[in-house]
């Protein structure tokens, strides 16, 4: 327990540090920071909202959510059973990359005073024209259990698609890289689908469906090609450290994020 204390103690000083130093930036005429941050302590009518549900199951649960996670423990399960545990782990390593971009969504969120990148706010909110059902629990900002579920549902189906003969080539194309740049493209549509839906809130003019090659590169190929990579790893102990490495990511950024108050 020591260690882990010490190391507790080591980010929340190195986290304090941090935010001393970008409070001291934000005093400043960082113009960078000044554009980041041009809405400072305005939160718009849809983050108020999200925030107010944050966490808090007692406005949010709904039962519908524990037969959808029994059958996420069914699929998982199923594919252990079958051998597949590399295709778990590439699930995984997609669940744990999407968290890494959950993580700083919040962090701008908290910075800015104003919005998240993307948020996932209730369904009903005063003057908001948006889709009537709610998450059942949200997680963060703009990460809600069924987008967590969902995944590595998706790490796990995409990794099954793929060829045995990784060197393999789909219209000339590497199949891995074939599949990451088509599951990307389909994830953005999606995800377009839903902003268009008012399921998923976009409210900075960079992150819009009027550019897509911004989701499409920051957003979803990173996931793919993380499943991908994991996926690959010539035994089972090297994709243990693939998603391990991520892990410790997350985790690193979940810590600060306390320690700051950002999440």
């Amino acid at each position: 327990m020591e260690p882990l204390k010490a190391a507790m103690k080591l980010c929340c000083g190195g986290a304090g540090f941090a935010r001393k130093n970008l409070e001291k930036f934000w005093k400043g005429d960082g113009l960078i920071m000044q554009t980041l941050l041009v809405y400072k302590d305005s939160y718009s009518e849809l983050t108020k909202a999200a925030l107010e549900v944050l966490r808090n199951p007692d406005a949010t649960m709904q039962w519908y959510i524990i037969p959808i996670f029994l059958i996420f423990i069914y699929i998982v399960s199923k594919e252990l059973s079958e051998g597949h545990v590399q295709a778990v782990l590439a699930g995984a390593a997609l669940w744990l990359v999407d968290i890494w971009n959950e993580i700083w969504n919040s962090y701008i969120c908290a910075v800015s005073g104003h919005a998240p990148v993307w948020g996932t706010p209730p369904g009903s909110v005063e003057g908001v024209g948006l889709a009537g059902q709610s998450s059942a629990f949200n997680i963060l900002i703009g990460y809600n259990i069924e987008i967590s579920i969902m995944f590595f549902i998706m790490g796990i189906a995409s990794c099954l698609l793929l060829p045995k003969d990784k060197k393999a080539k789909i219209l000339g194309i590497n199949n891995r890289v074939f599949y990451a740049c088509v599951m990307t493209t389909l994830a953005v549509c999606v995800e377009c689908f839903l902003n268009y839906a008012n399921v998923l809130t976009w409210e900075w003019s960079f992150w819009q469906r009027s550019c897509p090659w911004i989701l499409w590169i920051i957003g979803y190929l990173p996931f793919f090609s993380a499943a991908y990579y994991t996926y690959d790893r010539p035994t089972v102990k090297q994709s243990l450290k693939a998603v391990g490495c991520f892990a410790a990511l997350d985790v690193v950024g979940i810590i600060v994020g306390i320690c700051l108050n950002w999440i």
